[in-house]
């Protein structure tokens, strides 16, 4: 038991060379995931997920929702450190049909015993998708939720994700992180640009308002933004910044650019890795006047979520390629952020 506790608290102690002053500190875990069309077996939208049923195109049944429940739990279950031996602390979600997929995930063998809650909205999306999160209560306690709809005026008819906005305390600091899935790039990127642009609007209206109400508060706001970090949507309607030293004060810092100029991405269509899959951070969160401060951003491309052989080896694995159920994880790999936590 005592181990249990000790690995649950997970802090350690540094010895700083210049003043041989022993600090503690606690790591924590932020992670997106997109799962992926986690979908039941159910039809009840229609055409629109018809395809995820025993009767469509996909011959949805029992057997391979039990698969993608089994696969996706194993997958969240590998994404532990050693510094974060519990895995993250807070994981937003994107694609999932409802709240019972999400139910039945945190309730797989694989990680039963994290004990991770679920906070759920059901979205007005035409495909039934949803965004979500889940969490660990040992390190997360949320205090509030609030769902956002993007209205595009003159196109009130059309439906995509709500933005989900949780607050609540992180290791005891105070943060809020918003959950996105913008609009895809259906059409042309070019395009569609100006859906994802409305839609980064409505994520800088939130966070403006948080940012009223606490200008201490730190912000995170995750998602498949079907853009990279150099597309309008997040490097000018957003304000996400390159550099560190780039950085206002209240504005916002994107480390997935970086990583995204040395060739890693989360996501790939026809050859190109892209990094939609982001984790964008307020200037509370870089400089810690939250409590909190960033240390590291990684895409987590752990090698069981590659497609081992064949053409498209090093790709994400996915459920299906080419129509075929190939009993994989997700088309994308998921990404995380490390926050430290230091105590006197």
């Amino acid at each position: 038991m005592r181990k249990l506790i000790l690995s649950i608290l997970a802090l350690v102690a540094l010895t700083l060379p210049s003043s041989g002053v022993a600090k503690r500190y606690q790591m924590f875990g932020v992670a997106f995931y997109n799962l992926e069309n986690l979908f039941d077996t159910i039809n009840n939208n229609g055409k629109y997920d018809l395809e995820f049923s025993p009767a469509g195109k996909n011959n949805w049944d029992g057997h391979k929702y039990w698969s993608k429940i089994k696969n996706m739990s194993y997958a969240i279950s590998q994404l532990k450190t050693k510094t974060t031996p519990l895995g993250p602390a807070i994981i937003g979600c994107s694609e999932v049909e409802n709240i019972t997929v999400l139910q039945d995930l945190v309730n797989a063998e694989s990680i039963r015993d994290l004990g991770l809650k679920v906070i759920h909205h059901d979205s007005p999306d035409v495909r039934g998708v949803d965004v979500a999160m889940l969490y660990n209560p040992r390190f997360f306690q949320p205090i509030n939720v609030t769902n956002h709809r993007l209205v595009i005026p003159g196109r009130e008819w059309w439906k995509t994700r709500d933005q989900m906005c949780v607050t609540g305390l992180l290791g005891g600091s105070r943060i809020a992180v918003i959950v996105n899935h913008w609009p895809s790039r259906r059409g042309g990127s070019k395009e569609s640009s100006y859906l994802r642009e409305a839609a980064a609007e409505l994520t800088k209206h939130i966070t403006d308002s948080l940012m009223n109400i606490d200008p201490k508060m730190g912000v995170i706001v995750m998602g498949d933004l079907n853009d990279d970090p150099s597309d309008v949507s997040c490097s000018k309607t957003l304000g996400a910044v390159k550099k560190k030293e780039q950085m206002q004060s209240g504005g916002f810092f994107n480390p997935y650019w970086q990583l995204l100029d040395k060739g890693i991405g989360s996501y790939i269509y026809r050859g190109g890795w892209d990094l939609f899959d982001q984790i964008i951070i307020n200037s509370n969160l870089v400089d810690g006047k939250c409590g909190l401060q960033f240390r590291e951003a990684l895409v987590r491309n752990l090698d069981f979520l590659k497609q081992q052989t064949g053409q498209y080896k090093g790709y994400p694995f996915r459920t299906f390629s080419g129509g075929v159920w190939t009993n994989g994880y997700s088309d994308h790999f998921p990404t995380e952020i490390f926050l430290i936590k230091e105590f006197d």
